[in-house]
């Protein structure tokens, strides 16, 4: 990338003078600090393990027009910018890097209109995604997608990783649902990018590229998004089985006959022992895997009841320990809302043992999912590491997080070994990096493994047409490629 501007302050306190005297004087009073306490609370997301140097100040952006200030500011002088939302990702992506501009737009909150009649919503980038849930549900419409972080994160950051969640086994996952996107680029232009309209192929899907460019090729300050009547009430059935790799063959079986659940989550036997101490829940810690299986049948309780008993017809033939079902609303509400506590789980264990944690986030074929989970269970025993796993099964996107003590080095060093190789047998067996969480700086290295040369050509291609300077968020996903 273009090297920054001569005119670029080197010395900290020079830029902090230059953006205090040209920067701040076109942003509302209070948009910008550099406020020590502050930039250390803005300076990272929740990938501890990430690197977040220092930024020089923070914007609080709370318009288009202040993002673009921002922009062509930073266009001139070369400075770096790394754009925020609610700051919830876990590899790295909003994390500072030295003599940045943190750019948030948290907010940029508000729902800008519903069209009932298009099935459309228009927001701003800094809604979190349960509050747009919340906003469409007396207008009888629904957002699918559904991260497990549905209550903390952003549309803005949703639409930055592509983020999938529970039911995209079934309805998709973010790019499935963003119809137009209106976007500030390097230079502090404004783009904007697809139709509104169901169908439009008029021209490149530029649209499609920015979903998923974790802000290095701009920044989303509104967003039209699809729409769906509200979702039927599903059923539930639950399944345990003696171990992970029993319970992904049931996945893989029962998903090949043709079935649309609306949802299929995997909980191994630790991460329910730790949702038992987080909550005492009653979960069966004994089994070494619990799937929990949704199906609303499209609207039809006929066909959400043959799904039920298919799924459960399929676990008894692999080897279910037990399978139960229910068709009340509360205990399906209650089943989910556990699921989702899962990484809260995760934090009070490492809180209560002083330990950090590694997430990861690959996602296979549904039928290499036995030998993945075959591999974890050797890699467990050879470590001696703890390592929990939850699951969007049905898609086959797996999250081990890998649990080691922040004092020893040694322990660190083996989680983060089990790290890679769980990355690499991701890539052996046919899968990606991450399917939703994103590459950031977590994963920079391992994205140019998984692409080829001529791939990784065309990324940086991309990039060098769209942010010549490489100020958008510099260091973070194609920080490794070659060139």
């Amino acid at each position: 990338m273009t090297a920054p501007t001569p005119n670029t302050p080197h010395d900290p306190q020079e830029r902090l003078a230059l953006l205090e005297a040209e920067l701040a004087p076109q942003l509302p009073p209070g948009a910008m600090t550099a406020d020590a306490d502050i930039l250390q609370t803005y300076s990272a997301d929740r990938a501890i393990q990430c690197e977040a140097e220092g930024a020089a100040v923070l914007v609080r952006a709370a318009s288009t027009e202040d993002v673009q200030a921002v922009m062509r500011f930073a266009s001139a002088h070369g400075i770096p910018v790394v754009p925020q939302g609610a700051r919830t990702g876990i590899s790295g992506g909003a994390n500072a890097v030295a003599g940045c501009i943190l750019l948030s737009v948290e907010k940029m909150a508000e729902v800008l209109g519903v069209n009932t009649a298009e099935r459309t919503v228009t927001v701003q980038p800094g809604i979190i995604n349960q509050q747009l849930k919340d906003h469409l549900r007396p207008y009888g419409l629904s957002y699918p997608p559904d991260p497990g972080s549905v209550n903390i994160s952003s549309i803005g950051g949703n639409i930055a990783t592509n983020a999938g969640g529970l039911c995209c086994v079934k309805y998709g996952v973010t790019k499935d649902y963003v119809r137009q996107l209106k976007v500030v680029l390097a230079d502090g232009s404004l783009a904007t990018l697809g139709p509104r309209t169901a169908k439009g192929v008029a021209g490149l899907d530029l649209r499609g590229l920015f979903i998923g460019s974790e802000g290095t090729l701009g920044i989303v300050v509104e967003a039209t998004l699809r729409l769906v009547p509200l979702l039927a009430e599903p059923l539930t059935a639950v399944a345990t089985f003696p171990d992970e790799a029993t319970a992904g063959t049931c996945v893989a079986e029962f998903m090949a006959r043709g079935a649309q659940p609306s949802m299929l989550e995997l909980l191994d036997r630790t991460t329910l022992s730790m949702l038992n101490d987080y909550g005492d829940f009653g979960l069966d810690e004994q089994a070494g895997a619990m799937l929990l299986m949704q199906s609303d049948g499209s609207g039809d309780p006929a066909t959400a009841q043959r799904e039920v008993e298919a799924f459960a017809e399929v676990a008894e033939s692999v080897g279910a320990l037990d399978v139960a079902a229910s068709d009340d609303p509360a205990d399906s509400e209650a089943l989910v809302a556990t699921r989702r506590l899962a990484h809260p789980a995760y934090e009070k264990y490492t809180a209560a043992h002083g330990a950090s944690e590694l997430m990861e986030d690959v996602c296979l074929p549904r039928s290499r999912m036995p030998e993945f989970f075959a591999r974890l269970a050797q890699l467990r025993e050879e470590s001696g590491i703890v390592i929990a796993v939850v699951a969007h099964a049905g898609d086959g996107n797996l999250h081990p997080a890998i649990f080691y003590a922040r004092d020893d080095a040694e322990q660190e060093r083996r989680a983060h070994a089990a790290f890679e190789e769980l990355m690499q047998l991701g890539l052996d067996l046919g899968g990606t990096i991450t399917g939703e969480h994103g590459v950031g700086s977590l994963k920079a290295r391992w994205l140019a493994k998984e692409l080829d040369p001529v791939n990784q050509r065309l990324h940086l291609a991309v990039k060098q047409a769209i942010d010549p300077q490489g100020i958008l968020n510099p260091g973070k996903m194609l920080s490794h490629l070659g060139g």
